[in-house]
């Protein structure tokens, strides 16, 4: 299973193609749209969100809200285009009109892809960067895996997620009881934090940062339960599903550092502090005493929860710009002002979710086939079977 996104952040669409997704698996347009509006949400999000109000349009590989097996495109209209037809339009136009309407961009803003892109693809003007590598890419990456979410679920398999700190104040009381209680809390939270108190005070520290002009980061955490054990392998590199999930999340814009269960946390203890006893129970089968591994061992699944954390840093466009240099006059200015959020931490919890999903997703139907949805179920189901009885 695989997908390829399209489309830039001022263009008229955003467009994903997913190809490899199991037969009869029920989807809709609105369980696609729930992910979407979660994405959206979030203490800190800028004017963009207020103009966008994301709706999925599926358009082909699924029929009476049925997957039929066919590739499945995914597309989601962009509003604000409407004043931007001029500037990113597809079509060729005169060189006077490239004067009046382009807008070109000659000052790489520090912290983004402009100046390397320009470099590497030789454009004079870094509008053609900036619109492919802005974060509004990660709408129909959530869209796709949402797709991802709901193969997941059929096979037993829960995905949330959570913030855990947001401009250095972390989060301290974190016990839930069930994923779906988790979630049901961070839901109701403007910046998912399960500490209320904590919560609170993110909230401020995202409105200090708006008033000076500044933007802060923070950190992300995506839990999953009901993973087969053995799913990933050990025998090639390539074929580590541990390593998958940690590029995944480090494919999110503006993520700069990944750990699995207490990761750094473990270079500071001896190994009996460590490593997880193993158990097993006539009702459970095997499982651990503690789960500092993250759910991993040798790039494979232990059975128990998927623990995984994400560092993201401060959005880098920032209304107190910082200085940059011109490409055609290699003078000092401050770096161009492109519309932002301050804080876009608990956005981005929702697509940490979602490239996490993703890579489950295809991590479960390679092993264990994707034709048909009936198959695989039938498939996990005898694998958690023989793992419990082996």
């Amino acid at each position: 299973m695989r997908y390829l996104t399209a489309g830039e952040s001022h263009g008229p669409q955003l467009t994903t193609i997913l190809e490899g997704v199991p037969a009869g698996l029920e989807l809709t347009e609105e369980m696609i749209n729930t992910e979407l509006q979660r994405r959206q949400k979030g203490y800190g999000r800028g004017r963009r969100m207020q103009i966008e109000k994301d709706q999925i349009q599926i358009t082909s590989g699924v029929r009476h809200g049925v997957t039929i097996g066919a590739p499945i495109a995914l597309i989601v209209q962009n509003n604000d285009f409407k004043h931007w037809r001029k500037i990113m339009g597809a079509a060729p136009i005169s060189p006077e009109e490239q004067e009046e309407v382009k807008r070109k961009i000659t000052r790489p803003r520090p912290g983004h892809a402009d100046l390397n892109g320009a470099i590497k693809y030789g454009h004079r003007d870094m509008r053609n960067v900036l619109e492919r590598s802005s974060a509004r890419e990660t709408t129909v990456r959530v869209a796709a895996a949402a797709v991802a979410k709901r193969i997941l679920a059929e096979v037993g398999v829960k995905v949330g997620g959570h913030v855990l700190e947001i401009g250095g104040i972390k989060a301290q009381k974190l016990h839930y009881s069930t994923l779906e209680e988790l979630q049901e809390k961070t839901e109701a939270s403007p910046v998912r934090c399960l500490d209320e108190e904590a919560g609170e005070k993110m909230m401020q520290a995202i409105d200090d940062a708006k008033k000076q002009g500044d933007s802060i980061g923070g950190i992300v955490e995506v839990i999953v339960e009901g993973m087969p054990i053995g799913v990933g392998s050990h025998v090639q590199y390539d074929k580590k599903l541990e390593a998958k999930l940690a590029a995944a999340i480090m494919s999110i814009n503006a993520f700069k550092g990944v750990e699995v269960g207490i990761g750094f946390e473990a270079a500071h203890r001896p190994g009996s502090q460590v490593h997880d006893e193993i158990q097993w129970t006539e009702e459970e089968g095997y499982t651990r005493r503690t789960n500092n591994a993250g759910g991993f061992e040798g790039g494979m699944t232990t059975g128990m929860p998927i623990v995984i954390r994400g560092v993201m840093k401060p959005i880098p466009t920032l209304y107190k710009p910082l200085e940059s240099v011109d490409i055609d006059t290699k003078e000092p200015f401050k770096a161009s002002i492109e519309r932002s959020d301050s804080c876009a931490v608990p956005a981005a919890s929702v697509v940490a979710e979602a490239v996490i999903a993703w890579e489950l997703a295809v991590a479960v139907l390679d092993q264990f086939g994707h034709d048909r949805m009936d198959s695989l179920k039938d498939s996990v189901e005898r694998h958690r079977k023989y793992s419990k009885e082996f």
